[in-house]
């Protein structure tokens, strides 16, 4: 879908990703992974996951990073009802 240009531009890019300044290669990993799984990127998270155990990660390392995701995700999905029934103006006391 990307031209030959574009395709060199997002691999570039994608790399410079994973040569961070600031953060060590198991947090840049552990962050990759929570991003993998927050996007639903499954292709994604089995290459974190692979580097994951490549680095040593342990599972309880890996079970907080699933928690934070679900976490995230569960407020978001909170805060999505919330803006539809103060949008449509429902009120929660309507229902039995």
């Amino acid at each position: 879908m990307l031209n030959d240009k574009q395709q060199r531009l997002y691999e570039a890019f994608y790399t410079s990703t994973h040569e961070g300044e600031h953060l060590d290669s198991k947090t840049e990993t552990l962050v990759g992974l929570a991003a993998a799984m927050a996007m639903d990127c499954a292709p994604c998270t089995n290459y974190y996951m692979k580097l994951a155990r490549q680095q040593k990660v342990s599972k309880e390392e890996i079970s907080e990073v699933l928690a934070k995701v679900m976490s995230v995700a569960a407020g978001q999905k909170r805060l999505q009802m919330l803006d539809v029934m103060e949008k449509y103006k429902l009120d929660l006391s309507d229902y039995k």
